[in-house]
């Protein structure tokens, strides 16, 4: 049983909180985030947020996300206490050794390669979202689920559920979803404003993605990138891209989907999806990642033949041994 009271002590004895999650936020992490603020802010807390990188356009829609700061340096004084949300590792958050001194950090997640990087770690593996912990979390110190609140934690169970189809779908993740309904979520504006909010240069980037598509390992295992070309011709970004890999991952007969993207100028970030048993949490470990048992990832340095050289082989052997 995962054992609450740290936790809640760490939070109740805080003078000045801190919430961040991992670069390149998700729907998980920002909902995360967001959901957490408006708890502890209507109750009363000094509490703030900061990410390495800016909200996605799709989840800015939120109540609370035009309090979220962004950038590499945190300068803000009276803060004890760091919560990290859904983030497997604390190199994922992209700060500074300074950015952690003289502070407590919780970290809250629900990745199964999570490497307990916190001073406390609130961790539930079988957890449909790390909002979901968070949840809980709101339960038990006793505070109050605003409509924002829910609402936010609604996404976190939409998206990281891929729409209630992946093997995160379960029956408490229904009945989690029933409750943030209660509380105020409401599923149709929600669904809307995720997925039914493309900007035309979302929709051009994903025209050139689409035609990198190809197949190897028998038809197993199927690939697709953007690059900077494809960014600076279309107007689009790394935020654009959320949900590509799934493309890859439809079609028939596919076990492994992998999708590579450009970080920075030196690295690239490297995505997996399972739609069968195979284990692509451990292939992203491997590689020097982390995430779910069917999905995961990595950044990986070098040319882009030379990542996803090494992608290909790393694949190639995984669908070998399972063959």
């Amino acid at each position: 049983m995962t054992d609450w009271g740290k936790a809640c002590e760490a939070i109740r004895e805080a003078r000045g909180i801190v919430l961040t999650t991992h670069c390149c936020p998700d729907g998980d992490g920002i909902g995360s985030q967001i959901a957490l603020y408006h708890a502890l802010r209507d109750a009363g807390r000094n509490v703030y947020m900061h990410n390495r990188d800016r909200v996605p356009r799709i989840y800015r829609f939120l109540s609370g996300t035009d309090h979220v700061g962004e950038g590499e340096d945190f300068t803000r004084k009276g803060i004890d206490l760091i919560i990290s949300l859904d983030a497997g590792s604390r190199s994922r958050l992209g700060f500074s050794d300074i950015f952690f001194e003289g502070r407590t950090l919780l970290d809250i997640d629900h990745h199964a390669s999570n490497d307990r990087f916190g001073d406390i770690n609130l961790l539930e593996i079988k957890a449909c979202s790390t909002g979901a912990i968070v949840f809980d979390l709101i339960g038990h110190l006793g505070l109050q689920l605003s409509p924002a609140a829910a609402s936010a934690l609604y996404v976190t169970v939409l998206t990281d559920t891929s729409c209630f189809r992946n093997a995160a779908t379960t029956a408490d993740a229904f009945e989690l979803a029933a409750r943030l309904i209660r509380a105020g979520a409401e599923p149709w504006p929600i669904a809307r404003e995720v997925y039914e909010s493309s900007s035309r240069e979302l929709l051009k980037l994903l025209l050139h993605c689409l035609g990198t598509i190809a197949l190897h390992d028998d038809g197993r295992s199927a690939w697709l990138h953007v690059n900077t070309a494809m960014y600076e011709d279309t107007g689009g970004g790394a935020q654009d891209t959320e949900g590509f890999i799934e493309y890859a991952r439809s079609l028939q007969g596919v076990d492994i989907a992998v999708f590579i993207r450009p970080e920075t100028q030196t690295s690239w970030k490297v995505t997996f999806r399972a739609k069968y048993d195979t284990d692509v949490g451990a292939l992203a470990v491997s590689l020097g990642g982390g995430g779910h048992h069917h999905a995961a990832g990595c950044t990986m340095r070098g040319t882009f033949d030379e990542v996803q050289g090494k992608v290909r082989h790393a694949v190639s052997a995984l669908l070998a041994s399972t063959s």
